[in-house]
């Protein structure tokens, strides 16, 4: 029991500590995940790789001309083809990822901001929380999520496939953009509340002096 109370407890009391570190380590994963793949977006086979989320989700597919057609322009990472490029081009493909890319430049650029505004910090932290949101909801319309049927006995639910896998991870992200959140908003609240008694104690100051005059 002495070691417990020597050792363990302060450590468990330090570790408990831990979410404001927690929570600026989270800025540091956002920014690097939103900026590095949001960079990304500008370059063909990232955008080509997002294809099938895109033509079969319900919310994004009216950005593609043709989203019926992708399964027949569709190449593999470090493949050129010109006439799928081509395809690609016309399909407007490249266009919506590159707007794609601007936002979430600007999601990583807003979160990596919170030091300077709090208020900034939490607007970034409720976009990285609510981009989650719409990408995992390629689960459910994104068929190339799940292990196709190709022969092989385990193939659907609950058989994730490599693209599958990826989408699940942001699962992560949405719960730390609840963390990243509540410690701006903690940040910012205090802040207003600060301001709010240094205005009263300024008020209560020239009232005193209006007072002595």
């Amino acid at each position: 029991m002495k070691y417990l109370s020597a050792y363990v407890e302060p450590s468990l009391e330090l570790l408990g500590r831990g979410d404001k570190i927690g929570a600026n380590a989270l800025r540091i994963a956002f920014a690097i995940i939103f900026l590095w793949i949001g960079a990304l977006k500008f370059v063909p086979y990232e955008a080509d790789s997002i294809t099938p989320f895109v033509a079969n989700s319900p919310v994004l597919e009216f950005f593609y001309k043709h989203p019926d057609q992708y399964k027949a322009h569709l190449t593999h990472e470090g493949q050129l083809v010109p006439e799928q490029r081509a395809w690609q081009r016309d399909n407007n493909t490249y266009a919506f990822s590159t707007g794609l890319g601007i936002v979430e430049i600007t999601i990583g650029t807003l979160v990596l901001l919170n030091p300077l505004s709090a208020l900034v910090g939490l607007i970034g932290g409720f976009l990285a929380f609510a981009t989650p949101i719409v990408t995992l909801s390629f689960l459910v319309t994104t068929p190339e999520a799940w292990v196709q049927p190709s022969g092989d006995a385990e193939f659907g639910f609950p058989f994730l496939s490599g693209a599958g896998r990826l989408v699940l991870k942001d699962t992560a992200i949405l719960a730390g953009g609840i963390l990243v959140m509540a410690d701006s908003a903690r940040t910012l609240l205090a802040q207003i509340r600060q301001r709010r008694e240094s205005a009263k104690l300024a008020k209560g100051g020239n009232k005193l002096r209006v007072a002595q005059g």
